[in-house]
């Protein structure tokens, strides 16, 4: 009974697993149904030689049919065993695995292909449509044509002018206060063989639009070595800035090669250098003006020096090629032959000769402009009034004046005052400046006189004004001195204020050595103090003379006219030793109202004519006293 019951129950479990293998054949042979379609696979099926085994109803004939269909190999001809075919049906899995995951792999690639393929086509189309439209309609749209309106619109708005464009000089002859100057300017331009020139002048004097003007006026003159389309290229050295590597020189020009800097796009693809020629080329035939020469770097001024010269600059790249056809004949001439800088130099500084380039200096013709009188000044305001117009209250052009010394800002301050008398002066048609509206501009700027120190009527014992001059502009020094007898005889001190310098110091020890050789008096037998009022920083020589006759008009207690001004070195020996910047301190001198300046008899040939002024050369400190001490005989020297 027992075998009997074993015998069933292994038949009933092998019929089971052959229940499982057919319907796992099955399965399979559906997927591949699916995967290829009936008509192609019943096809392939064809080919390999599978079809008849497919269609068996023996499971192992079905699975070789299937191992030459997924295998795709038609000598397979061993039905594999019963007890095998699990394990060939394994291997059928792996399989029909790897073939599902290749072709989900295969159809993911196309669409992404065809994705790419229809964003190309369309961008391809978007690049026909554009090309089409530049050719026909160019690169405006709509849009660009309104912006283009509203540009438009915007420039016809016009505020205002700048008050320096409306007060500008516009003739030659409305320049004031530079008629020497000027005519110098204009003989050495209107040459057949015009000069470079450096003009040397304090800051708001005109140096600027002399030259432009100047340039205009040689236009008209039959020999001018200048066309009428000349032209007038004005630059500030102070804020020329360049690369010594010449990746970058405004001035004079530079290279931009096709990597880094970037030439033309059509130089760019073919790896073509593009020269960019400079101020120096675009002045050709003209003048090249450039302002505060003496702030420019000392290599670009060397650089300048080269291309005066060459009347040329010369262009180098390593990215140049001769022998390129595809570079452009001008690019081609500006590497072979150079860019044209044919033009007459212009500098302008307010700097003295001695901090200016000797070598550039040696290549220049000289003009000196002036500092500005008071009267030059009030006369600039009062044409500039007329210009804007307004109508000056008596003393407002004379009160302006008091303030400054350049005209550009004599200018700025009337212009401030005219927008201040219109605010006062609502609806009025008629607009006047009056001293308090001037004031107040100067209050709010917190200007100051140009001399505080100024000349008057009364004498005063131990006190003499001396000379400066500071760049251009000159002023007057306020020196003065107290004796007093000694404690002890022969046991006096002397002391004077360290801020005026150790030059002050020796010229007050010379000035003791001095005074002793000539009046005998040991100034060992006072206490003495000498003191420059306001703390000036005195850096020469120049103060000997004025510290001399201040420490004689102390001990002598002999008062000094504060209409008279001295300036000179003395020697040991007494003698008035010669010093720099005359005009600049005369000017200074006339503009405090001085009368008489004493000079040393060196310096006669650099007085300036300045009317109402008497100048006084002397060798000797002799020769000054009788002009410092109105009581004494005077011996004068004749210029």
């Amino acid at each position: 009974m027992k075998k009997t019951t074993s015998g069933l129950a292994k038949r009933i479990g092998l019929a089971d697993e052959q229940e499982q293998i057919k319907r796992e054949i099955n399965a399979i042979y559906n997927l591949l149904s699916g995967m290829l379609g009936t008509d192609q696979l019943i096809l392939k099926a064809g080919k390999l030689e599978a079809l008849t085994l497919l269609r068996s109803r023996k499971p192992g004939e079905r699975v070789l049919g299937l191992q030459k269909l997924i295998f795709e190999n038609p000598s397979l001809n061993e039905i594999p065993p019963r007890e095998k075919i699990p394990q060939v049906l394994e291997e059928l899995y792996d399989a029909l695995a790897e073939r599902i995951a290749r072709r989900s792999v295969e159809e993911t690639l196309e669409m992404r292909v065809a994705e790419i393929m229809q964003e190309k086509q369309e961008e391809y189309l978007l690049d026909i449509k554009r090309q089409l439209l530049k050719e026909q309609s160019g690169p405006e749209n709509p849009q660009t044509l309104k912006k283009f309106a509203e540009l438009e619109k915007k420039k016809r708005i016009k505020l205002s002018h700048s008050t320096m464009e409306i007060l500008r000089p516009q003739k030659i002859s409305e320049i004031i206060g530079q008629e020497a100057a000027v005519s110098s300017l204009l003989a050495k331009l209107s040459s057949p063989y015009p000069q470079h020139i450096i003009i040397y002048g304090p800051p708001g004097v005109g140096k600027t639009t002399a030259s432009r003007l100047a340039l205009e006026e040689a236009k008209k003159i039959k020999h001018s070595a200048f066309a009428k389309d000349a032209p007038f290229v004005e630059v500030d050295g102070s804020t020329l800035r360049w690369d010594p590597r010449e990746s970058t020189n405004p001035l004079l020009g530079s290279v931009h090669d096709p990597i880094y800097q970037g030439a033309r796009r059509d130089l760019i693809e073919g790896g073509i250098p593009e020269p960019k020629p400079g101020l120096v080329t675009e002045a050709h035939g003209g003048v090249l003006f450039i302002d505060e020469i003496g702030e420019m770097d000392i290599h670009l001024q060397s650089k300048l020096l080269k291309v005066l010269e060459d009347k040329k600059v010369y262009f180098e790249s390593a990215y140049y090629d001769p022998t390129d056809r595809q570079v452009p004949k001008y690019i081609h001439q500006l590497f072979q032959e150079g860019a044209p800088a044919d033009f007459i130099l212009i500098c302008a500084t307010t700097r003295s000769p001695q901090d200016i380039n000797p070598a550039l200096r040696s290549r220049c013709a000289a003009v000196y402009f002036e500092p500005l009188t008071p009267q030059d000044v009030q006369e600039i305001v009062k044409a500039a009034a007329r210009k804007l117009p307004a109508t000056l209250e008596e003393g407002a052009a004379e009160l302006i004046s008091r303030y400054t010394t350049e005209g550009r800002q004599a200018v700025n301050l009337l212009s401030d005052a005219f927008g201040m008398a219109i605010y006062r002066h609502k609806g009025r048609k008629k607009i006047v400046i009056t001293c308090e509206i001037v004031l107040e501009v100067l209050r709010a700027g917190r200007y100051i006189p140009n001399s505080p120190a100024r000349n008057s009527e009364e004498e005063y014992t131990g006190k003499i004004f001396g000379l400066a001059v500071n760049g251009f502009l000159g002023s007057i020094l306020e020196i003065e001195a107290v004796a007093f007898p000694a404690r002890q005889e022969g046991k006096g001190s002397m002391r004077f204020n360290e801020t005026a310098g150790s030059m002050t110091r020796d010229s007050v020890f010379n000035a003791a050595a001095v005074i002793r050789r000539l009046t005998g008096e040991d100034l060992k037998n006072y206490d003495l103090h000498v003191n420059v009022i306001g703390g000036a920083m005195i850096d020469g020589p120049s103060a000997g003379l004025a510290v001399a006759a201040a420490l004689l008009s102390a001990i002598w207690d002999r008062p000094i006219s504060q209409k008279v001004a001295v300036t000179g070195e003395i020697s040991l020996q007494g003698y008035v030793k010669a010093v720099g910047g005359i005009p600049e301190k005369l000017y200074g001198a006339r503009q405090a109202g001085i009368e008489t300046v004493i000079i040393p008899y060196a310096n006669k040939d650099d007085v300036p004519d300045l009317p109402g002024m008497r100048v006084i050369p002397v060798k000797t400190v002799e020769e000054a006293l009788p002009w410092i001490f109105p009581d004494r005989d005077k011996k004068s020297v004749q210029i």
